[in-house]
């Protein structure tokens, strides 16, 4: 058991020091054991369980219909096959972040990310998405950092607003995401390498670009979005 935790701890302090090198990681979406194994073995940087690809993987589509249990037991699966760091989309914290975050860390997770979506929420790169206000999101924020333990496991918050709210106001929501504790932001459906630039020069803080086919970015090679200023 003491050798599991040290494993655990060993991974996020790598995620870390990955974050701190300047080189931006590529983190392909895994939705089970041996697809991690397989990323880790061609040579990545790190395994994202991807909320999109999971619910699908269980017959859903992608609109809230994962439970905890469903993500949480798949990804303690992953993150046990593999000695690359894990990240894992938590939606938008199942009910309530303190279990959440209490049950992802003691799964042997380095990251999650947490989306401003109301609670049925939608795939990042779906029209019609609702959000919830800046300051529940806040609130959010707030009861997951509070909730772990270990200050090297890592809260990335993830923001739909650009295409409800427009740019400026999604940016104006990372901000205070940022002053809540979120150390990682994951601004979702930007349109192309302007608006990637926008976000990078109006925050200081680690930025994580997701390239997803038949959505709404642009799909930008991993030395683009490097030269941008991106980290994951």
């Amino acid at each position: 058991m003491h050798f599991v935790k040290k494993k655990i701890k060993q991974k996020r302090k790598d995620l870390i020091k990955k974050l701190k090198s300047g080189k931006i990681l590529r983190v392909p979406g895994a939705y089970n054991p041996l697809t991690a194994k397989l990323i880790e073995e061609i040579g990545y940087d790190a395994v994202y369980v991807s909320g999109g690809v999971m619910s699908n993987d269980l017959g859903y589509p992608d609109i809230g219909l994962t439970s905890l249990e469903d993500v949480s037991q798949r990804s303690k699966q992953i993150a046990r096959v593999t000695n690359l760091p894990t990240i894992v989309d938590i939606d938008t914290g199942f009910k309530s972040c303190k279990k959440t975050i209490q049950t992802f860390e003691k799964f042997g997770v380095s990251a999650v990310h947490i989306e401003d979506q109301v609670d049925r929420k939608r795939c990042g790169h779906l029209d019609n998405k609702e959000l919830i206000s800046k300051n529940k999101m806040i609130k959010k924020i707030k009861e997951c950092v509070k909730a772990k333990k270990d200050n090297n496991f890592k809260i990335i918050a993830r923001s739909d607003a650009k295409g409800v709210e427009g740019l400026e106001k999604m940016i104006d929501r990372c901000k205070a995401y940022v002053d809540a504790g979120a150390e990682i932001i994951f601004p979702e459906a930007l349109k192309d390498e302007r608006d990637f630039e926008k976000v990078r020069k109006s925050l200081d803080c680690y930025l994580l670009a997701n390239m997803t086919e038949f959505g709404k970015s642009k799909i930008l090679n991993y030395k683009t979005l490097e030269n941008l200023g991106y980290n994951i």
